[in-house]
């Protein structure tokens, strides 16, 4: 019984240490590291730590008045037609039911743009029930990142009404500035009791200004 528990134990140290050289021999396939395998960051990674509440959108357009068109095409007979939407509706063309769930665009200081809406696709089937032939992300600009895979029906995204805070996120505002280092005019120095005449603006800018 002894001498069969030994060679048991022998033969189960060899099959390990076979095991060990097998997985370190040349023909063994290793998985190649990456930048998550290590506890360092990449040197081109860098993150930004937004403030509490801050809103990235700042400035643009509200999603709920964002206006999207949506182009849609019967590829059996050749019909193509446009619809417009705001973010949140839904309209029926025939057996096909089109909703816009969002619509975005890059800001214009961005190096490249990028016009896309969120659409789900809806279609009737012969029995009379609806069935979702497609739901994401639509780009103007790249069609084939995301492609409507439907034997009859397509659509694509044709634009997105918004607009952006002018000279972009971090821009500040010369006229509150120069007014604020600027030396009071005689009427900003009257007394408070009496109520200065009325100017007119010079320029567009003022006449604007809040």
């Amino acid at each position: 019984m002894r001498r069969l528990l030994g060679a048991t134990a022998i033969l189960a140290l060899l099959a390990a240490g076979g095991c060990d050289r097998k997985a370190d021999s040349p023909g063994a396939k290793t998985m190649p590291k990456t930048a998550l395998d290590e506890d360092i960051p990449p040197a081109d990674v860098v993150t930004v730590d937004l403030p509490s509440g801050a809103d990235p959108s700042f400035g643009a357009t509200p999603m709920a008045q964002r206006v999207a068109v949506i182009g849609l095409l019967n590829k059996r007979n050749g019909v193509a037609r446009e619809v417009s939407l705001k973010p949140g509706q839904a309209t029926r063309v025939g057996d096909v039911i089109i909703r816009l769930r969002a619509c975005e665009q890059t800001a214009p200081w961005e190096q490249e743009h990028y016009t896309g809406a969120f659409v789900q696709l809806d279609v009737q089937q012969f029995d009379r029930t609806w069935k979702r032939a497609f739901s994401g992300w639509l780009y103007k600009e790249r069609p084939a990142l995301n492609v409507v895979q439907h034997p009859i029906y397509d659509v694509w995204t044709k634009s997105c009404a918004m607009t952006f805070p002018v000279g972009g996120p971090d821009s500040v505002s010369v006229e509150s500035e120069t007014r604020s280092s600027a030396k009071k005019s005689p009427a900003e120095a009257a007394p408070s009791g009496e109520a200065p005449a009325p100017t007119t603006p010079s320029t567009a800018a003022d006449s604007n200004a809040t």
